[in-house]
């Protein structure tokens, strides 16, 4: 049960991240194209392949970015072990640790002339990376105290 100030501000972080992804989400599932000029370039630009960006596929994924973002707040905050809650954490941490893994991947077989090729090389695969590494930090266990060095007070 992580309770330290650096989980904490990681777990903030990490969904902080996600739900702006999610509100992102939401709103291509109105028909917002925005930052693209339309729906063909945003699908190139954010997964490099023309995928359809409708309600039935972007609403589960915002659900899910939010409530990843509610799992990892939520193991940070409480104050007592909670194993659904740890094991949503690494569940978390191994999503964005596959999203990095694949943008590694990606790096070497997607055309360099693309916008998805930059765009993943200096924003999706280093963010995801960052935050499967903050997502760990959260998960994990608090190291235990070892009895001679608590300290007592009477």
């Amino acid at each position: 049960m992580p309770t330290d100030r650096t989980a904490r501000r990681a777990a903030t972080l990490i969904a902080s991240v996600l739900s702006c992804d999610a509100v992102l989400h939401l709103c291509w599932s109105t028909g917002s194209t925005w930052p693209a000029h339309d729906v063909k370039s945003l699908s190139y630009a954010v997964l490099g392949a023309d995928v359809p960006f409708t309600p039935p596929v972007l609403l589960p994924l915002a659900t899910a970015l939010f409530t990843a973002s509610g799992v990892v707040v939520a193991r940070a905050r409480l104050n007592r072990p909670h194993a659904l809650l740890c094991l949503a954490t690494w569940a978390v941490a191994a999503g964005l640790s596959l999203r990095g893994l694949a943008g590694v991947y990606w790096l070497f077989t997607k055309d360099p002339e693309t916008a998805f090729y930059w765009l993943n090389l200096g924003a999706y695969t280093p963010l995801c990376a960052g935050l499967a590494a903050a997502a760990v930090r959260v998960a994990r266990p608090e190291p235990v105290a070892h009895r001679e060095d608590a300290v007592r007070v009477r």
